[in-house]
């Protein structure tokens, strides 16, 4: 009698630790990682073969992370190099947007050889950010008024003039390619035959579209810095939505999609990455561990969404888990 008094005591102090494991409210585990001092990692891109990639803007180097040890190594990308974007191809290797050698810059994974494909033009385009479309070309933007496309079967760069400030860039599911224009508030569609640009324009004027992403129904949502809000293109309707960050003066500096298509942005004003779910718009804020961390681009693998945390020489991680557990 007195063992079964003694069960029922422990199963019923079990339930509620259980439940609580369990619960919507159960938060992501947010951890950093150290890079070396003075890197600067300004973008980030996690690998499926679990490395996490990052551009050492300030040092000229393209930084691997293995965040099973927090080991990092640094690949010197050549003299002069200032590397911006990073993404990796369905080749499985880092492709890097260098604005310092006005150049696109792969790196092969395995022995990790540099090679540089030089843009054939003279000015400065400022490269930002890169995408891959859905026939394996290349798409980068320059903030100097420049988009453009490599082929990496041919090696073939044709470069586009636009007005000023092509920054993020984005593929859709179905291929298609859009571009955020930082200094112009707006976006763009590119005709990935022609090159040619399609101008978007944002409900509200000079919000400043900084990034963009596309979620799986192909809907491009963007980060809108001046405004501090999210916004949403759906090209089926050709229909904006638009939502303001929490707080008093937020600033949305990236923006990233998951695989759950809840949608996360960067806030420099709160130092938080905030996730929108977009079924009951609602917003979540996730705190940063570092004061005045500066994530400047968020991406991400099914799970884990990644920052460039580039004031703090950090990159961090939300490990969100399954889909329902997140959304």
């Amino acid at each position: 009698m007195r063992y079964c008094l003694l069960l029922l005591i422990v199963l019923l102090l079990a339930v509620p630790v259980a439940a609580q494991d369990t619960t919507p409210e159960a938060r992501p585990m947010i951890e950093e990682f150290p890079v070396p001092s003075g890197s600067h990692p300004h973008d980030v891109a996690p690998a499926p073969d679990g490395t996490v990639w990052y551009t050492a803007q300030r040092t000229g180097e393209l930084g691997r992370l293995n965040p099973d040890t927090g080991e990092t190594r640094h690949i010197p990308l050549g003299a002069g190099s200032s590397p911006h974007g990073v993404i990796v191809g369905p080749d499985g290797a880092p492709w890097i947007t260098d604005s310092g050698l006005n150049a696109i810059v792969r790196v092969d994974p395995d022995t990790e050889a540099v090679e540089v494909f030089p843009l054939p033009v003279d000015d400065y385009t400022n490269l930002n950010t890169a995408a891959f479309d859905g026939s394996g070309v290349l798409w980068f933007t320059g903030q100097s008024g420049y988009y453009g496309r490599l082929d990496p079967a041919t090696g073939e760069i044709d470069v586009f003039e636009a007005p000023p400030g092509p920054y993020g860039i984005t593929a859709t599911p179905g291929g298609d390619i859009y571009y955020a224009s930082l200094a112009s508030s707006h976006i763009a569609r590119v005709d990935t035959d022609t090159g040619a640009a399609t101008v978007l324009n944002p409900p509200t004027p000079s919000q400043g579209a900084r990034r963009v992403w596309s979620d799986s129904e192909g809907r491009i949502w963007v980060s809108e810095w001046n405004a501090g809000q999210v916004a949403v293109y759906d090209p089926a309707t050709d229909a904006w939505q638009e939502w303001k960050l929490p707080g008093a003066a937020p600033r949305a500096y990236a923006v990233y999609v998951d695989e759950c298509d809840n949608v996360w942005l960067s806030d420099f004003a709160a130092n938080a990455l905030v996730r929108f779910d977009p079924a009951d718009e609602t917003f979540t804020a996730f705190p940063l561990p570092t004061a005045s961390a500066a994530v400047r681009q968020i991406l991400g693998r099914p799970g884990e969404v990644w920052g460039a945390e580039s004031a703090v020489d950090k990159l961090v991680v939300i490990r969100t888990g399954a889909c329902d557990a997140a959304s």
